[in-house]
């Protein structure tokens, strides 16, 4: 993680509309190209004091920047060359080539064309889908619609994540309110793939998580494997975290369960869930049981080691894929 940022000083001899950031992390200076959209060409670092840097400073002119090493009691400077950092800038590519290399499958992978077809579905959704009128084809969806082409591309934000005042739906919202004075309502494919690339996890959600959440939540069985009654799961998803109310969560498991037709809704079979649920899951539910029967997910077959204190041991599968 970044230890200190500073902006750099216009240059005089540079476009004094572009604008350069320099940072350090715990070994490393670098310098970034501003704004920050999640270019990874638009930014450069490398090592600067191996056992550790304290601090960060640059010349008034924003020619050289400092960085103070720590127990190694040196202070190096370093010349800047913003030139070299626009040329790598260049040459990783234009509009949304340098995204796409982030991507599984680069442009022409299944990530981008299931993007591409869950933009498009998102119109539908918006527009109603019983309708029998004309479609209207636009290369925008609402701002509001973001979350839903996320979670469906297996991205799963928070509510908080999605309406909070720092994160994505204001990041895109308040974008261009500097230059033109008003919200963005819509967002296009492009700045929808930005968006993904930047929130969505590094490392997605790993069966270890799932596992020690059932550990807390749960209570450990004769086998060794965590469980939470059917009861208490419904009861934890309505008052835990982010509450759900009833009509949510039997919206939502009626959806997962298969008895929503293309996400649509019953409102007879909703307002019932808690018979349906009684039929359709187990009393005890176990991680595995809520990864593949519930949440719909893939699970390797490869089986985590048992822990060394029976009373916490954990036996589940090592990782899980969105079907």
């Amino acid at each position: 993680p970044m230890k200190r940022m500073l902006i750099l000083p216009p240059s005089k001899d540079g476009d004094l509309n572009s604008y350069y950031m320099a940072y350090i992390t715990q070994d490393k200076v670098g310098l970034q190209i501003l704004p920050l959209d999640g270019n990874p060409y638009k930014s450069s670092a490398m090592i600067c004091h191996s056992m550790g840097v304290s601090s960060l400073a640059c010349s008034y002119d924003g020619r050289y920047v400092f960085t103070a090493g720590g127990v190694d009691k040196t202070v190096f400077s370093w010349e800047i060359s913003l030139s070299a950092l626009e040329a790598a800038a260049a040459l990783g590519g234009k509009d949304l080539v340098p995204f796409y290399s982030l991507l599984e499958g680069g442009r022409d992978g299944e990530l981008v064309r299931a993007m591409e077809d869950f933009f498009y579905y998102c119109q539908l959704r918006n527009q109603g889908i019983d309708s029998m009128e004309t479609r209207r084809v636009s290369t925008q969806i609402p701002l509001t619609e973001v979350p839903f082409v996320m979670r469906a591309l297996g991205f799963y934000p928070t509510e908080q994540e999605v309406i909070g005042l720092e994160d994505m739906q204001n990041e895109v919202k308040f974008s261009r309110y500097a230059e033109t004075g008003n919200h963005v309502t819509d967002v296009d494919l492009e700045e929808f793939i930005k968006l993904f690339v930047n929130h969505r996890p590094a490392f997605g959600t790993s069966s270890e998580e799932l596992c020690s959440a059932f550990q807390v939540l749960g209570a450990v069985v004769e086998n060794g494997r965590p469980v939470i009654t059917r009861e208490e799961l419904l009861e934890l998803l309505q008052a835990r975290g982010e509450h759900m109310t009833e009509e949510e969560l039997g919206e939502c498991f009626m959806t997962l369960l298969g008895f929503n037709v293309e996400g649509g809704r019953s409102e007879a079979r909703i307002s019932q869930y808690k018979l349906l649920l009684e039929s359709e899951l187990p009393p005890d539910i176990t991680a595995d049981t809520f990864a593949t029967d519930i949440l719909g997910f893939h699970v390797a077959t490869q089986e985590l080691p048992p822990e060394q204190d029976s009373s916490s041991s954990i036996t589940c599968k090592d990782s899980f894929e969105q079907m």
